[in-house]
């Protein structure tokens, strides 16, 4: 099994990537592989809603002057998906947004692509706002059908100057504990595959909220 955190964070050594690696090393311990890929720092598009992944349906955007065709492919393929961004105003950054928009509509264009795999998301945040961070985080996985891995408190890490996430010794401890449950779910999961079928999801109904009627002329 394998695991890929996307690390969100502009700032390389930044207190983002202390908090993953944390979650991957305690992973690594129960014999699943992980990656850590720095989105952050990219020139990213976001999703401009042109809907083109609905018709093409072949696993990518249409966007191709940028990483992130590269980055969903070893999304897809993962067993399971950790997220992680700094808070920037009480909210994920730009590059993360841009992923989290863009995977998720290629991923629904596609039969869900990253259904029934494991998600966890990581936050680190000078004081306050992470909690709002890791709802945005979370967003994505829900409504991609993805079980979310939780901790023994809200997955996030404290610090301004890079490292000092490191002293953040609850903190660290919340890393240790949603790789615990992380590796858990993900194993439980592999365990039932032969023996629980998946769940039948309906997706035949979808309704507007607003019909705009124009009369003949």
């Amino acid at each position: 099994m394998n695991v890929v955190a996307i690390d969100g964070s502009p700032r390389k050594g930044g207190n983002t990537e202390v908090l993953l690696k944390r979650v991957c090393d305690r992973l690594n311990m129960h014999g699943i592989e992980t990656e850590i890929i720095k989105i952050g720092g990219e020139l990213l598009s976001g999703c401009t809603a042109c809907g083109a992944c609905f018709k093409t349906r072949n696993n990518r955007c249409i966007i191709y002057n940028d990483p992130m065709n590269e980055w969903m492919e070893k999304m897809f393929a993962a067993d399971g998906i950790i997220l992680g961004s700094p808070t920037y105003f009480s909210d994920v950054t730009m590059e993360m947004k841009a992923l989290i928009d863009r995977v998720g509509y290629v991923a629904i264009a596609n039969d869900q692509l990253l259904a029934n795999k494991v998600g966890a998301a990581v936050t680190a945040a000078r004081r306050a706002g992470g909690q709002h961070t890791l709802d945005t985080l979370h967003h994505l996985f829900s409504i991609l059908q993805m079980p979310i891995a939780t901790s023994s408190y809200w997955n996030m890490g404290f610090g301004a100057a890079k490292g000092e996430a490191e002293h953040d010794v609850e903190g660290l401890q919340t890393m240790d504990n949603l790789a615990e449950n992380m590796a858990w779910l993900m194993k439980s999961i592999e365990a039932g595959k032969d023996t629980v079928p998946l769940p039948k999801i309906d997706r035949s109904k979808r309704m507007n909220f607003i019909r705009l009627e124009v009369e003949d002329q």
